[in-house]
């Protein structure tokens, strides 16, 4: 149900976006609103009224939009919540056993394969200076 709401939002999405970019501009802007084209024969008290099918498609693409969104978060909000380890109860577990003992050489070597022979002369001291 969850992803076919979400088809649903995205359909949405695509056709308001069709919708609002087919739109012929309007002009005017901010500027209708505080009086600038508030003569214009389709302005009602300063603002436009949606007149045309693409205006109201719009309008109708948009609150489908805003309920779709709100919808799908009402879904994701009812999903699991992770659990905490310390709300299970306690359990005793069993000790690790030895591993058994195998006959094989050890991966890693205690000793190394060639040890370094020691010199029988040691280093030349230093003189002291007078």
């Amino acid at each position: 149900m969850y992803t076919f709401i979400l088809v649903l939002l995205i359909l949405d999405c695509i056709f308001l976006c069709v919708a609002v970019l087919m739109q012929s501009p309007k002009g005017g802007g901010l500027a209708a609103t505080f009086g600038g084209a508030g003569s214009s024969p389709d302005a009602f008290i300063g603002t436009r009224q949606a007149a045309n099918l693409l205006t109201k498609a719009t309008w109708w693409s948009a609150g489908i939009f805003l309920g779709l969104a709100y919808l799908l978060q009402l879904m994701s909000t009812h999903t699991s919540t992770p659990r905490s380890v310390l709300d299970e109860p306690f359990t005793q577990q069993a000790a690790p056993t030895a591993p058994a003992p195998t006959n094989t050489a050890p991966a890693l070597p205690l000793q190394p394969a060639n040890p370094t022979p020691q010199s029988s002369n040691p280093a030349p001291a230093s003189k002291p200076k007078p």
